[in-house]
């Protein structure tokens, strides 16, 4: 997701132009800390390591683990949430489960506030951090809010992603731009760019005219406020915003305005101490972009606008 600590990023310059293409028409996630919701489990891996070409990679701790333990916050859909079963599902699940054919390990998600994700790695209650987690120069040097609070983390970059505005549907107030929110009400998410480019805007917002933000711990807590008529406006990364006015009240809830901004790509964070993995997911990345399964998945979530053609590590700015 885009943020300062944390999508769920510290927003940058705006780009605008780079951000309009991320726009995901048609199908396009946060709870207590202590929430533990796991898919995969360890098990045995020898078979599956048997066949998979990149077992080796893996640091020996996790070959004999057989699971990557995985930091996420499952309410942010499309990218993670739970269906209807209960079971958790979307794009990063789906990613995780190819490259671990391609590894011979499992991907166990637990489940997490966003913005506690990066101080959890830090903890090593995870291996990774796996949630629509934008790549920001901030992140990877361990800067909140213009201070040094850690170490900061690696990212493997896989997909990109702007940041949305939507409103209630029929009722968008004249709202186009970030600067259109001044004397108005939005919700976003505690700890993301949404909320970061929130801060910014009241800032420059004139006398008599505040900009009003209530954050929120996830994403569906501020869609709820703003469908039951809380606020003017909300605002999360451009995926989840579409996914949203598609999906909630049959479409019929939200709408989205203007264009998306802030287009940065989203990472799978990992310590800076655990070069190895990095390197491990960054090949297993790159082998399903080539081999076609991740396109099957951004197709599955309607999610191909953000598709990129390699994995990088720390692209972003």
């Amino acid at each position: 997701m885009t943020a300062s600590t944390t999508c769920r990023t510290t927003t940058a310059k705006s780009r605008m132009a780079a951000a309009g293409a991320i726009a995901v028409a048609g199908a396009l996630l946060l709870t207590g800390c202590g929430d533990q919701t796991k898919s995969g489990s360890s098990g045995d891996s020898s078979a599956a390591a048997e066949k998979a070409p990149l077992f080796d990679k893996l640091p020996k701790e996790i070959q004999s683990k057989g699971v990557i333990k995985v930091g996420s916050d499952i309410s942010y859909a499309p990218v993670e949430f739970k269906d209807k079963d209960g079971k958790v599902v979307g794009i990063d699940p789906d990613l995780a489960d190819a490259m671990g054919k391609q590894l011979g390990v499992k991907f166990a998600f637990e489940n997490a506030t966003f913005d506690t994700l990066v101080t959890g790695l830090r903890a090593k209650r995870y291996d990774i951090a796996m949630s629509a987690m934008t790549d920001t120069k901030d992140r990877q040097d361990g800067v909140e809010d213009g201070k040094k609070v850690g170490e900061g983390v690696d990212f493997v970059d896989y997909f990109t992603a702007g940041v949305s505005i939507y409103t209630p549907k029929g009722k968008d107030q004249g709202i186009k731009t970030w600067s259109d929110l001044c004397g108005k009400k939005i919700v976003v998410q505690r700890g993301t760019v949404s909320q970061d480019l929130a801060k910014k805007e009241a800032a420059k917002c004139p006398a008599g005219e505040k900009l009003t933000i209530e954050a929120f711990d996830n994403d569906q807590q501020a869609q709820t406020r703003l469908r039951g008529g809380g606020a003017d406006a909300g605002s999360s990364d451009s995926p989840i915003a579409a996914y949203a006015v598609k999906t909630s009240g049959g479409g019929n809830d939200f709408q989205l305005v203007g264009e998306p901004v802030e287009a940065a790509p989203y990472g799978i964070a990992v310590s800076k101490d655990n070069k190895q993995l990095s390197s491990a997911l960054q090949a297993a990345m790159d082998t399903i972009i080539k081999n076609g399964e991740y396109a099957k998945v951004l197709t599955k979530w309607g999610a191909d606008a953000g598709a990129v053609t390699e994995a990088t590590l720390n692209g972003g700015s």
